[in-house]
């Protein structure tokens, strides 16, 4: 059984006991979260699509906590110009141990 969800403008796959890395949630470390936009749901007998959702499904899961990605560095550079930055950058998600798949 599986869902593809949406969080932050990103889909993602949801298998109960898995844990998936959805972009920076208002969550502490150990709450249950919801995610109410199920777009597809395979319950093992058949698949059900949304239009765009599915209609009374949820996925809960439990916060893990907050990681980062690696570093991605940005260099821009102009030669004979003397001119260079570098910048630095890492993004920052929350870990999600998904729990149950609810489908109405």
């Amino acid at each position: 059984m599986y869902a593809i969800i949406r969080s932050g403008g990103k889909q993602f796959r949801a298998e109960p006991g898995k844990t998936i890395r959805v972009p920076t949630l208002q969550a502490e470390t150990g709450a249950t979260v919801t995610f109410d936009e199920v777009l597809l749901a395979d319950t093992g007998d058949g698949v059900r699509v949304g239009t765009p959702v599915v209609a009374g499904a949820t996925v809960t899961g439990e916060v893990l906590g907050e990681v980062k990605a690696k570093k991605v560095i940005t260099f821009k550079w102009k030669r004979r110009k003397n001119y260079r930055r570098k910048q630095g950058h890492r993004q920052k998600y929350t870990e999600v141990r998904v729990g149950e798949i609810r489908l109405a």
